[in-house]
């Protein structure tokens, strides 16, 4: 039972080609039916994992990465469908990249890096997820949803920006002190 989690995360790997086919297709309330699928199997494998103890190295580097990889799809079909502006999707995907960049950065110039996401991370990863559902619902339900489109890009806009300068200002610091303390 202890690898629950990891097989949780691994059907979101699996949900995701499943996902982008149905954007694309113009499958909206399918999309949004498996997009909520994958989020609620991300909360349950977080809560087993933290509730019975079955944490692993291997889990804490794939949920993430899974999370991502589900949004970013998501994001790059919403766009080639039209429904979200190209320059939000370059925007979630340069603030990834920056992250990944600059733990790569760091690793380099000073050693491990434990990663963990900060609140403003986990913030901008919520908003995202909601802008992609509110998307989807609009697209498939609930027209009216449209006039939360603009709102929600805005906020994701902001919370994309503030932590990704929140882990630029954390690493900076986190280097600084390792270079003081050499």
């Amino acid at each position: 039972m202890h690898h629950l989690p990891n097989l949780l995360t691994l059907l979101r790997f699996l949900l995701v080609p499943p996902v982008a086919w149905l954007i694309l297709a113009e499958a909206y309330g399918a999309a949004l039916l498996l997009f909520v699928l994958a989020g609620l199997s991300d909360a349950l494998d977080g809560f087993l994992a933290r509730r019975f103890a079955w944490t692993s190295r291997l889990g804490a580097l794939l949920d993430p990465l899974a999370d991502k990889l589900l949004l970013i799809v998501s994001c790059l079909c919403l766009s080639l469908v039209w429904l979200i502006p190209w320059w939000l999707t370059l925007l979630v995907l340069a603030r990834d990249v920056l992250i990944v960049a600059g733990a790569i950065c760091y690793r380099w110039r000073v050693g491990f890096l434990e990663i963990s996401p900060s609140r403003l991370g986990k913030l901008s990863t919520l908003l995202q997820t909601v802008l992609v559902s509110v998307v989807l619902l609009q697209a498939s339900l609930l027209p009216a949803f449209a006039a939360l489109r603009l709102p929600l890009i805005a906020l994701v806009v902001l919370g994309s920006l503030a932590s990704a300068i929140d882990y630029v200002r954390d690493w900076t610091d986190k280097y600084r002190r390792h270079k003081d303390s050499t």
